[in-house]
């Protein structure tokens, strides 16, 4: 059985959900349905740093080049890396990676023609090519044999980068350069946790080149330690180092590189919402923010859309995961749209969202006004200053099943409506993992647990 696309791609357990055998379909049913198997066909690839990433990836550019298609592999670079250079060499691109997942996981994101996100049509079309192929797993591999194979499998990270992967990695980071008109960020303090993922070579290299004083966190990876305790998903020890070291500014990368949590110079966080509505007061400033527009989910918070709406930006809300916000931008040609967990898009530069690309943003943000008269205006006081965030309280509830049934949907509409007006309820299917999501948003925070945990005993009650 041959995992089915989610959100962001095919995700699962490696070399047990997805083995090489799995890949090699992939790729031959992706490069029927996005480059029609024609003969000039042409994918760029990438992995991140976990230990079965050489394995599939090689099995994925193989069942590429099987169909006739020729491939750019750029080996360990960040996601948002391979949709720039999709972008940049003219072709599809593809990613093997589980993104803020354990180690033990891996995944495919697929690119259309130019870097794109896929729409419902062209997942549609892979995974017509993919039933076509009539791949039958047979009996699922053994506890022990995927044991076995983990326990062989080598990340190789520490591999030199071809001829074709230093000149897309030089065009992007000239890319990343320009994005700030060519400023530096000289004399900056920067701590940065790597998550011992794609980013981990990459981002403190290009952010000591622009100037910056970066003290790297997590740039070992093992092949079996991304994200463990560490990233956008763990950030304390990322807090705890900018305070004990006095750095302006903390950036946490997960392991995929395509989201960033940001640390203020007091060790607060700095998510995705708080991150967009700074770049959004400087872009319309600037006369950059398109339509005057800012596109967000469903999971951003109420504080955001006061903030926007104190300042006249109008805000569109669209359905969870950075497709639904790209689709968005692109509909209304908007320049700026992202997720409270990190995804921010700066659509005008860019076709996904790019972690080091708002690190660089926000460190030139942070350069060009923290300073304000006297005294000088600190990376927190600017993001303090940006929103005041209602009381929100977040959860997830792992359900084999992954969904929910028409009875929990209803019962969490009844607990919502029983709740009034002030309060905020969003419960979902999680897009990458077995699990839902469970958001309340209410006047205080202990509200928005009680609720919450009401909301969390209902799921578990009926989800299994």
């Amino acid at each position: 059985m041959i995992p089915t696309f989610g959100t962001d791609g095919v995700r699962g357990l490696a070399f047990e959900e997805l083995d090489e055998v799995v890949a090699h379909a992939i790729g031959r049913a992706a490069n029927q349905a996005l480059g029609a198997g024609a003969a000039d066909a042409r994918w760029v690839v990438g992995r991140d740093t976990r230990a079965s990433g050489p394995a599939l990836a090689g099995a994925l550019i193989a069942g590429f080049r099987a169909t006739g298609a020729e491939v750019v592999d750029l080996g360990v670079v960040p996601t948002p890396v391979v949709a720039f250079g999709a972008g940049f060499e003219s072709s599809a691109g593809a990613m093997v990676s589980a993104s803020h997942n354990p180690w033990t996981d891996n995944g495919v994101k697929l690119f259309a023609p130019g870097g794109t996100k896929l729409d419902d049509d062209a997942q549609s079309a892979v995974t017509h090519h993919l039933d076509r192929v009539g791949l039958t797993h047979g009996d699922r591999p053994s506890a022990s044999d995927v044991a076995r194979r983990r326990s062989l499998a080598s990340a190789a990270v520490g591999a030199a980068p071809t001829g074709e992967t230093a000149r897309v990695l030089a065009a992007y980071e000239m890319s990343l350069r320009e994005a700030i008109d060519g400023r530096t960020l000289d004399g900056l303090r920067l701590v940065m946790d790597g998550a011992n993922g794609a980013s981990a070579s990459l981002a403190p290299a290009v952010l000591r080149r622009l100037g910056a004083q970066v003290t790297a966190l997590f740039c070992e990876p093992t092949g079996r330690n991304i994200n463990d305790g560490c990233g956008s998903v763990n950030p304390a020890a990322l807090q705890a180092s900018v305070v004990e070291q006095r750095a302006d500014l903390g950036l946490a990368f997960d392991g995929d590189g395509d989201r960033l949590i940001a640390v203020g110079s007091d060790g607060h966080l700095i998510d995705g919402d708080r991150q967009m509505v700074l770049f959004a007061l400087d872009m319309a400033e600037r006369g950059l923010l398109e339509g005057n527009t800012l596109v967000v989910t469903v999971m951003s918070n109420l504080g955001l859309r006061r903030a926007m709406a104190s300042a006249g930006i109008e805000v569109i809300e669209t359905a969870v995961g950075d497709r639904a916000v790209l689709e968005a931008l692109d509909t209304g040609g908007y320049s700026l749209g992202g997720e409270q967990s990190g995804h921010v898009v700066f659509r005008h530069e860019a076709t996904t969202g790019d972690g080091l690309r708002s690190a660089v943003h926000l460190a030139d943000l942070v350069i060009r006004r923290g300073v304000a008269g006297s005294p000088v205006r600190t990376s927190s006081d600017l993001a303090g200053a940006a929103m005041q965030s209602a009381p929100q309280v977040l959860r997830n509830v792992l359900a084999s099943a992954g969904s929910l049934s028409d009875e929990t949907r209803r019962s969490v509409d009844e607990i919502a409506a029983q709740a009034g007006p002030d309060v905020r309820v969003l419960v979902r299917p999680s897009g990458t993992e077995p699990a839902i999501r469970v958001m309340v948003e209410a006047p205080t925070e202990s509200e928005a647990a009680e609720i919450a945990d009401r909301l969390v005993q209902l799921v578990r009650a009926t989800s299994f």
